[in-house]
């Protein structure tokens, strides 16, 4: 029998209580988007910097060129916005600021995330105190000497989807299907290769699941394509982030609308179709 990984539970916990002193008077969507943008944050930058340092470390490379990351699937993170700055400003009234213009300059640097990530870290409901010290939790973290490491970040990620849901109850099935009953959607259908395809896809655990269930039998994610749409413009973005986070590359249509009224993929002809309806 495999030996669950505590480490990685208790870290995941550990953030999860951290982050939840921030709560304060913020409502739960705006919870939600400090909590996981914060993470997303910490995601991206880690994985800008292992680019970094590996084209450092090429006398031929230049480790400024976006096209560097891009074409390895890796968001650019501009100067001002790079974990060290937002580190050196966690013990700071600034420190909202500075992960907000963060936000903004990273969005300008990738097309793909325009409009998604959380520019709400300012606002004077947020305790600057309490938020400097998820930061510097945040920055004590060392994603690069392990494989399982890498994926520590996605984990935690799902970890806080989760809890947030288990907080809304009844209401949390509009951007959250319990892991069982996507895996057991994904391991019936099987979707090796071709187009899958959730109409109402929320916090897109359909997709992460096949990425895993492929993973898992070794095969080539590059053989599916994934196609989602999603009403709910908070649970559009958590989808965007929670695919990004994962590696994964999705159409989730220009923006978020409702399926039966908008339908952002007219003309696509799916291989898979997986869903669990808000109603």
């Amino acid at each position: 029998m495999a030996k669950k990984d505590t480490t990685s539970i208790g870290f995941e916990d550990k953030i999860w209580k951290a982050a939840d002193v921030l709560r304060g008077n913020l409502n739960a969507s705006e919870y939600e988007g400090v909590v996981l943008g914060l993470i997303f944050l910490k995601y991206i930058s880690d994985k800008f910097e292992e680019k970094f340092s590996e084209l450092s470390a090429d006398e031929y490379a230049d480790e400024e060129d976006k096209d560097e990351y891009t074409a390895d699937n890796v968001f650019f993170v501009p100067k001002n916005a790079r974990w060290s700055v937002i580190s050196a400003a966690a013990h700071t009234p600034q420190v909202g600021t500075a992960i907000d213009d963060a936000m903004l300059a990273i969005e300008q640097e990738n097309p793909r995330l325009k409009g998604i990530l959380p520019k709400n870290f300012a606002r004077p409901e947020l305790d600057k105190r309490r938020l400097g010290d998820v930061v510097d939790l945040f920055s004590n973290i060392q994603m690069h000497s392990s494989a399982d490491e890498k994926d520590l970040l996605g984990r935690t990620y799902e970890y806080c989807l989760q809890k947030f849901a288990s907080m809304e109850g009844k209401n949390a099935g509009e951007f959250y299907t319990p892991s069982c009953i996507v895996r057991t959607i994904v391991e019936i259908l099987q979707p090796y290769e071709g187009r899958v395809y959730d109409p109402c896809c929320g916090s897109g655990g359909m997709f992460v699941q096949s990425a895993k269930f492929i993973s898992s039998h070794q095969r080539d994610l590059s053989r599916i394509s994934i196609y989602g749409q999603e009403a709910n413009p908070s649970t559009w973005k958590m989808a965007h982030m929670n695919i990004a986070i994962r590696g994964l590359e999705a159409n989730l249509g220009k923006s978020y609308a409702d399926t039966f009224f908008d339908d952002q993929h007219p003309s696509l002809k799916a291989d898979y179709i997986m869903a669990n309806p808000p109603f």
